[in-house]
Parts: C-alpha cells; sequence; structure tokens
C-alpha cells in the first residue's frame, strides 16, 4: 500500500503529512539528502550540504527556489530544516521550520512530514498540496529507483 495517511493541521498550525514508502528507511533518508537522487522527486536542481548547519537550495522549476538550513540530521530517521522561498514575501529563507520523520514498518518506511510556522491559512493550505504532491513523488522516485544505499 503507498498513499498519504493524512492531512493533519494541528492546534499550532503546523500541517502533517504521512506517507508509507515501500523502502527501508536508508533509501528514503538518501532520497532526501543526496542531491541527484532529490530531483528525481523535488526540482530541476538542487544544491544539498545535509549535515547541521549546512544549507541547502532547491530549485523547484527554474523559477522558484527554496533554500534554508538543516537544524537535525539524524540518519537515517530524522531531518529538521528551516524552510522559505527566495523572494517570498511572506515564506522567506529559515522562516518557517520542516520536521522529517522515517520510521520502519516491516520491509517500508512511515514518512512522517511536519511543516511549522506557516503564516497564514492561505500558505498552509498551499503548503499542504505541495507537499502531499512531493511525498508522492518521492514515493515513486523510490519505488521506481535501484534501491542502493549510498557510498560511505
Amino acid at each position: 500500500m503507498r498513499g498519504a495517511r493524512g492531512v493533519i493541521e494541528d492546534l499550532t498550525g503546523a500541517i502533517e503529512i504521512t506517507r508509507r514508502i515501500e523502502a527501508p528507511p536508508e533509501i528514503v533518508f538518501a532520497y532526501l539528502t543526496d542531491s541527484r537522487r532529490f530531483v528525481t522527486w523535488m526540482g530541476v536542481g538542487a544544491e544539498l550540504d545535509a549535515r547541521p548547519g549546512g544549507r541547502y537550495r532547491i530549485d523547484v522549476d527554474g523559477e522558484h527556489i527554496a533554500s534554508g538550513q538543516y537544524e537535525v540530521v539524524d540518519p537515517p530517521r530524522r531531518l529538521v530544516m528551516s524552510w522559505g522561498w527566495e523572494g517570498h514575501p511572506t515564506v522567506p529563507p529559515g522562516s518557517t521550520t520542516v520536521e522529517i520523520t522515517l520510521t520502519p514498518e516491516n520491509d517500508a518506511t512511515v514518512l512522517r512530514l511536519r511543516h511549522f510556522g506557516l503564516p497564514d491559512e492561505s500558505e498552509r493550505r498551499q503548503h499542504s498540496g505541495g507537499w502531499q504532491r512531493y511525498t508522492s513523488q518521492l514515493a515513486d522516485a523510490v519505488l521506481d529507483g535501484t534501491p542502493t544505499l549510498p557510498s560511505p
């Protein structure tokens, strides 16, 4: 079974997406932190320095650039990063936080993405739709890709 288990908005205004991905956490984590794998599910370019304090920059479509900094990198279980859009008036880089946790479930992974700090309902709705689409594309990319672990 592959698919979103649900989209939740909690009392803090955070959005939460939960999705089962048919691969172990080590594989999913590689798709979240390796630039080459990352662009198979999101963006046309990505520069990822996946370490605490490292920066990232994701060219989503040639026009919209997401950027921020990694706060927690705990392979293969958890990522926390600041998030925002270059040139965006209400969600600039570093203004929100994305937390991704990966939990093994049999031969698969349950990905839980929480996005905190979005300023209003419109932004929560837009980001919720985007994260639903991109986590679905992530599940497809992992399933379609060669399940090899990154080199040490």
